[in-house]
């Protein structure tokens, strides 16, 4: 009995700080612009203004051909509105990685649903992945 209570413990124990961890890396802004279909910039509650580049996802550079149909696309869903960010990581360029949220809508996933990025398989190594490649098939 004593074995099962510790068992329990160290796995509530590990679950609340998987919680923790998974919050302490997201945050909420404003979206004061978009860049192209797949960048965007984030006025945080410290005022601070963040380049979020969509975790995941590819879309076409704004010279390219559906560049402008696939920024037009993003701005629809983003601008001007309040967005949860996940950070995942940072670039090259030293932008933040991150999965948006605009209320319960996932923005990366829907920018493939629409048709307006694909999934970048080289970066995208998590298991929502695999779901997200079948979106683009819709």
């Amino acid at each position: 009995m004593k074995r099962l209570f510790v068992f329990m413990f160290f796995v509530c124990l590990s679950s609340f700080l998987l919680l923790i961890s998974q919050d302490a890396s997201a945050w909420e802004g404003k979206v004061v612009g978009v860049a192209d279909g797949d960048t965007v910039t984030v006025l945080s509650k410290n005022n601070d203004q963040i380049r979020i580049r969509l975790y995941g996802i590819d879309a076409p550079e704004s010279a390219q051909a559906f560049g402008a149909k696939a920024k037009q696309s993003l701005a629809n869903m983003v601008f001007g509105k309040v967005v949860r960010v996940e950070e995942k990581d940072r670039d090259r360029y030293g932008r933040v990685v991150a999965r948006l949220y605009v209320g319960s809508l996932d923005v990366n996933a829907e920018q493939i649903r629409q048709g307006m990025a694909w999934v970048y398989r080289h970066y995208c190594r998590d298991g929502f992945c695999s779901g997200w490649i079948g979106l683009a098939a819709c």
